[in-house]
């Protein structure tokens, strides 16, 4: 496994320099502060695991598009109101146009609402539960989306705590083709065991650079290059 610094420079070569990797890197907005993630109100939680769900597959352009109707034919994504949405609020939202019209994914909004309920009675507020997890274990947090949540394993939950702010990485296919090459994992295949040497690596990166797991990620990403 190479130091850190030998995978960024790596990036910046593919990227055109380091100025233009940093440029690239500023793209996004940096993880937010503990403080700032316990503000963010429960509705808006449930609000990006819906929108990542109904990306996920499909066209994000169409999604966003459509999310103005998302928010209108969800009432604002009111978590205690939909974690007891009745029967017949189902079928009507299945021929509802201002949203996509994907059963399962519909049925993922209550699942979901039922766990931010849950998390909050047990947290304070779900909120605060997402802000006090450990980046150390983001592995464990995955685990959690996926176990209690719906439809919120593999990249879609990642996608949704990146969104919301929460530090975290996101194991797309060019950052688990870097994590092979420099021998963290021997293949791509999310074991547990492969989890774990991919937590530990990421916290051996982020205490050597000094950088948050999200830069850490996406330059992963940006060392690897266009034959992959």
């Amino acid at each position: 496994m190479k130091s850190f610094q030998e995978i960024e420079a790596l990036a910046a070569e593919w990227k055109g320099g380091a100025d233009q990797l940093g440029l690239l890197l500023g793209e996004h907005n940096p993880p937010k502060s503990r403080e700032e993630l316990e503000e963010i109100s429960d509705d808006r939680w449930l609000a990006m695991f819906t929108r990542c769900v109904f990306q996920a597959g499909f066209s994000w352009k169409v999604i966003d598009a459509k999310w103005p109707g998302f928010e209108d034919a969800f009432e604002g994504f009111d978590v205690a109101r939909l974690a007891f949405l009745p029967e017949e609020a189902f079928e009507s939202l299945a021929s509802d146009t201002r949203i996509v019209r994907n059963g399962a994914k519909i049925r993922s909004v209550q699942e979901n609402a039922i766990l931010l309920r849950d998390l909050a009675a047990e947290h304070g507020s779900a909120a605060r539960f997402f802000a006090h997890w450990p980046a150390a274990d983001q592995i464990g947090l995955m685990d959690l989306l996926k176990k209690r949540g719906s439809r919120l394993g593999g990249n879609t939950g990642q996608i949704a705590l990146r969104f919301m702010g929460k530090e975290s990485f996101v194991l797309s296919n060019d950052v688990v083709n870097a994590l092979i090459r420099e021998n963290v994992i021997p293949n791509d295949r999310l074991s547990k065991k492969n989890l774990g040497a991919i937590q530990f690596a990421f916290n051996e990166w982020k205490a050597t650079s000094g950088r948050p797991l999200n830069e850490i990620s996406r330059i992963l990403a940006f060392s690897v290059g266009p034959t992959h």
